[in-house]
């Protein structure tokens, strides 16, 4: 009797496609990024700010108040330091070991390594002056927004790893949060925050490709398949 071979799932195709193709090319869209990003820094006299991260700003000091402040507060202190640094990434790497799943453990203390020595690189690298109206005491640096980078990542992560809808909306919700309440604090300019989420979830991305067939393999063991998602049109075929 001939061995039959399960055929592979489509998540498992495309992971297995990913896998072998994306390296190079998610390596070389990083450093355009990084290249585009460094242009739009350098160019700027004396790294002023653009007229939109002015009116931005403007328009949430404006609205400062306790009921807005406090949570903001609260954020700054989960993004960052001791909570932000250590912590968090440890409960979750700790977390995925509990269910053994070692890969994801490993992408996830990878992605959070690289996109925080990524943020201090361009922060000495352009060394952008942070707003005056800054509410918390801030390391030197405004360009890029770390507290935003590491929310984009950990959100990517997650998402990439558990892929579930609603994983997905509360990355976005949270890192979105995050973004407003560095505004808000004064700590960033908007122009900031946005190269920050688009940092983090970058290299959320880069460093998920070369280990994404392993990552769904481990998930599926530990959680169950993938369901693809199926037309009516197609299913009735």
């Amino acid at each position: 009797m001939p061995n039959i071979v399960r055929p592979e799932s489509a998540p498992e195709q495309q992971a297995a496609r990913v896998s072998r193709r994306w390296p190079l090319v998610s390596g070389g869209m990083a450093v355009l990024l990084v290249a585009a990003l460094g242009a739009i820094i350098a160019y700027r006299d004396n790294n002023l700010p653009f007229s939109f991260d002015l009116a931005f700003l403007g328009e949430l000091v404006e609205h400062r108040s306790p009921f807005w402040t406090v949570p903001a507060l609260v954020m700054n202190n989960i993004g960052a330091g001791i909570i932000g640094v250590f912590i968090v990434p440890i409960a979750i790497s700790l977390l995925f070991l509990l269910f053994r799943m070692k890969w994801a453990a490993l992408y996830f203390l990878i992605a959070t390594i690289v996109s925080a020595g990524l943020v201090q690189l361009l922060k000495n690298t352009f060394d952008r002056p942070r707003p005056e109206d800054i509410l918390v005491t801030a390391d030197p640096g405004s360009f890029p927004s770390g507290h935003t980078a590491n929310a984009a990542t950990m959100a990517v992560v997650l998402a990439l790893v558990l892929r579930r809808v609603w994983i997905w909306a509360a990355g976005t919700i949270y890192t979105v949060i995050m973004l407003l309440s560095r505004t808000y604090l004064g700590a960033h300019w908007l122009s900031d925050t946005i190269g920050g989420l688009v940092l983090g979830s970058a290299v959320a991305v880069i460093v998920w490709a070369p280990l994404a067939h392993r990552l769904l393999i481990e998930r599926e063991g530990r959680i169950g398949p993938v369901k693809p998602i199926v037309t009516e049109s197609a299913a009735t075929r």
